[in-house]
């Protein structure tokens, strides 16, 4: 077994138990030592940044198990797994309340903007006027773009604060029972980026939802109206948003996830007070790795128990 990424140590242990396991998380920059390791491998346990295509797998031949350290998978072929009949365990809602507190966090600090005052007051201002402004997440309109488990659990964050909850999600039936149950309301995505003023974003990243937020559907948001994408970042198009914010066309957004990551130096993304950039760790707490490590290394485990 060969494990490319980063994986709590107690997993990696039980993992030995019924394997021999060859764990070095540097392998993902490693390409061709990774190959090397993969050649004898009957199981492979990635994040999101080895890329298990037709280039890995080829070189893969024995391979029967692919484990993700998270729940996306768009770097991953699957159909090209399903084709060689390998198997792969995504960690389902391990990460969902690390994504959603994060989610909760970010609007708190756009709405409220205090944040931005920390180098005037050491500068000796005291910018209370200007910040005076702020607004509270009470009687506010989430709008979840998305209402998969992590959705359905922001949503709850959320309830608990005082918001409203609007939904937008085609595989979830008008008369599903989750409507309400969550006290979401569902609606078109044109009707939920108007109305909301927080947008969340929780769906995968595929032909149909590349750029689903661009210019045009940025432009249908509320003026004062704040984005956060913990998704993928192939969702949003970012140069919309960027002039968006520098338009004063919306108050603020968070983007955890891009386009092309890592971020490179010299990218077009500017430093500006109401644009929140984190690398991709919405889903990464302490917790949330033992609890994705865990699941992973009892799904593969027993995987592999399975074909002894």
């Amino acid at each position: 077994m060969v494990i490319s990424e980063f994986m709590d140590e107690p997993a990696v242990e039980r993992l030995r138990q019924v394997a021999q396991v060859d764990y070095r998380p540097d392998l993902v920059d490693a390409r061709e030592q990774l190959g090397h390791a993969l050649s004898q491998a009957t199981a492979l346990i990635v994040r999101n940044r080895t890329q298990v295509n037709q280039e890995l797998l080829a070189q893969a031949p024995q391979l029967k198990v692919v484990g993700r350290l998270g729940v996306g998978l768009d770097n991953i072929d699957m159909a090209l797994c399903k084709e060689k009949g390998i198997t792969v365990y995504p960690a389902t809602g391990a990460n969902a309340q690390a994504v959603a507190e994060y989610v909760i966090a970010t609007m708190f600090v756009l709405l409220r903007g205090a944040y931005q005052a920390s180098a005037q007051i050491i500068a000796g201002q005291w910018p209370r006027n200007a910040l005076g402004n702020g607004l509270e997440v009470s009687g506010r309109t989430l709008g979840l773009v998305g209402f998969g488990g992590i959705g359905q659990l922001t949503a709850s964050l959320a309830r608990g604060l005082g918001m409203k909850i609007v939904a937008h999600d085609p595989m979830i039936a008008p008369d599903n029972p989750v409507w309400g149950d969550s006290k979401a309301t569902p609606m078109s995505l044109g009707s939920l980026l108007q109305e909301s003023d927080v947008v969340s974003l929780h769906v995968p990243l595929t032909d149909d939802t590349r750029h689903l937020i661009d210019a045009e559907r940025v432009a249908l948001m509320k003026p004062q109206g704040i984005l956060i994408n913990t998704a993928r970042g192939g969702i949003v198009d970012e140069h919309a948003v960027v002039a968006a914010l520098q338009g004063g066309k919306l108050r603020g957004a968070a983007l955890d996830v891009f386009e092309d990551e890592p971020v490179k130096a010299g990218n077009s993304l500017p430093d500006i007070p109401n644009l929140i950039l984190t690398p991709h760790i919405a889903g990464l707490t302490e917790e949330a790795n033992k609890r994705v490590s865990g699941v992973i290394a009892e799904k593969v485990a027993t995987h592999l128990m399975g074909l002894a």
